[in-house]
């Protein structure tokens, strides 16, 4: 078991290495220019003056190869200092955990409701394929993977906040508030949630011990729950990290709609404001947060099914 872990997690630190280097050469992936960015950002200009641009460039450290840019900037990172805001020039570290902080409970609320909601729904309609329950389940789960978040989100708000006022429409701070934002962050992992544990309790049904479970007398709910859904959470165990992470980086709708000021929001505006130390530290650590759950999360589904773990 400990040398599959170490297998697994063998990888992660070239992945990080691979996505740091594409982070840093991201603004000139998109023909970014830092120094006029650093303008725009404080005194509105996007025509520098030649001298103030050549003191910038200093500053920035742009005047050195991109290969001793890289290493300091790495270097910086690896210690904590993610740098300085072009548009408040306070340090971008701060902020940004705060709105990580703020995202990742949206996440992790997203993703209990798709626990709570999603697995049962897809255990009982895989008990009886083709019934009224599956066909119920299964039609919802498809429409819940339809619809956009810029479409559910003022759906929402027309209906609790509007038509029937009992919730807020935006802001942050009460717990009424987390309710809207955190539904439509639940609809996509719920109904994949669904799907996923629907197809892989069909094939955990048909496997030799739970069909010899049932033939020795044991119960249906025992045969489902005990023998059967244990295993069907694998994959959905697995792409919980997935979930987690997409839903961290991919919330830009939801709090822009509902005025969060998480994760997704701080991106938003920092690639409206060219903010390039903001949007290169979140994205990286977007990156680490997506590469760090999902190996957590493979492994507590790997720990969980044993003929995964032996075939490993």
């Amino acid at each position: 078991m400990l040398g599959t872990l170490l297998r697994r997690l063998a990888p992660l630190p070239v992945v990080l290495l691979v996505a740091s280097v594409l982070v840093f050469l991201l603004p000139r992936l998109t023909g970014v220019d830092p120094v006029r960015a650093v303008l725009r950002a404080r005194t509105a200009e996007s025509v520098p003056d030649p001298a103030v641009a050549a003191r910038l460039t200093r500053e920035l450290g742009l005047d050195a190869p991109l290969p001793q840019q890289y290493l300091t900037w790495l270097g910086q990172v690896l210690q904590g200092d993610l740098g300085l805001s072009f548009a408040t020039r306070a340090p971008v570290a701060p902020q940004l955990f705060a709105a990580l902080g703020v995202s990742a409970l949206l996440a992790a609320l997203a993703l209990a409701i798709a626990a709570v909601v999603g697995v049962p729904a897809g255990v009982h309609a895989a008990r009886r394929p083709g019934g009224a329950l599956d066909r119920v389940v299964t039609g919802a789960s498809v429409l819940g993977v339809a619809v956009p978040e810029f479409i559910l989100a003022p759906v929402l708000v027309l209906v609790f906040a509007v038509a029937l006022p009992v919730l807020p429409a935006t802001g942050w701070g009460e717990p009424a508030d987390v309710v809207l934002p955190a539904l439509t962050l639940a609809l996509f992992p719920t109904a994949l949630a669904a799907q996923l544990t629907r197809a892989e309790m069909l094939d955990v049904l048909a496997r030799p011990h739970v069909v010899l479970a049932r033939a020795k007398g044991v119960s249906g709910r025992r045969v489902l729950w005990a023998h059967g859904a244990r295993l069907a959470l694998t994959s959905v165990t697995s792409l919980s990290g997935l979930f987690f992470a997409g839903l961290l980086g991919g919330a830009v709708v939801v709090e822009v709609v509902f005025a969060v000021p998480g994760l997704g929001r701080l991106l938003y505006d920092a690639v409206l404001g060219q903010d390039l130390p903001v949007i290169q530290a979140g994205l990286l650590l977007v990156v680490a947060v997506a590469v760090v759950a999902g190996a957590v999360a493979d492994t507590v589904a790997l720990a969980a099914d044993p003929v995964a773990r032996d075939a490993a």
